[in-house]
């Protein structure tokens, strides 16, 4: 039976956001790359973890950090499964269709967050590249935005509905983490309709973004 669920390793927002250096940095509301701790990540599942197919060819990692965040949505069914089984499977599904339908190299977007709340990686290489705070892998999620912006895809369709809660605050953790490491600030956060020709996150998740940079906002300099 399909369990309503924040990921049980999703940690307080205010708490993950802050490590040693994160704590002074954080009063004097500064906003530093790079700054959190492995420990203090919230749980992102790995390729290797979720069965991803190896790249069809080598990628390519930029030695620069990332300078935005674009929101998306996959614009598949809205699934009442807010498993972990079902997370796994809608990461195989979606780097299936990029690489047999769109021809790409691997999964276009750098991660996922899946309507039960789960945070997975998507192009192979991507979370070690936001550990480093300084690294970003070439993507395929948005032409002209591929080698600057960290990509996020939400399972679901947000056209007419809004996310289901779990999702969304996993986004706003995540999101904020990502901002974290990077040094992006909260403005920096767009929908893929802001960068090219789609209705892409949907008009009801898109209606949000600016929540959701006040939300980060808070969560950087709080």
């Amino acid at each position: 039976m399909p369990g309503m669920a924040f990921d049980i390793g999703q940690l307080p927002r205010r708490t993950f956001l802050r490590g040693v250096a994160g704590v002074s940095a954080a009063a004097a509301g500064l906003v530093l790359p790079g700054m959190a701790s492995a420990a203090d990540e919230p749980r992102i599942y790995r390729c290797a973890e979720w069965g991803a197919r190896p790249p069809a060819e080598p990628l390519t990692t930029l030695d620069h950090p990332a300078d935005r965040v674009l929101i998306h949505h996959i614009a598949c069914p809205n699934s009442t499964d807010y498993s972990l089984a079902h997370a796994f499977q809608v990461a195989r599904d979606d780097q299936a269709d990029h690489m047999d339908n769109n021809g790409w190299s691997d999964t276009g977007q750098h991660f996922t967050v899946t309507r039960g709340g789960y945070r997975l990686e998507g192009r192979h290489g991507s979370l070690d590249a936001l550990r480093s705070g300084t690294k970003i892998v070439r993507a395929a999620h948005c032409p002209g935005q591929n080698d600057n912006a960290i990509g996020i895809e939400n399972e679901g369709t947000y056209t007419e509905v809004e996310p289901p809660e779990a999702q969304w605050e996993s986004l706003v953790v995540f999101v904020a983490h990502v901002c974290r490491q990077y040094g992006i600030p909260a403005e920096e956060i767009n929908g893929h309709r802001d960068y090219y020709n789609t209705d892409c996150p949907g008009d009801k998740l898109y209606a949000r973004l600016p929540e959701l940079r006040s939300r980060v906002a808070q969560e950087l300099t709080g």
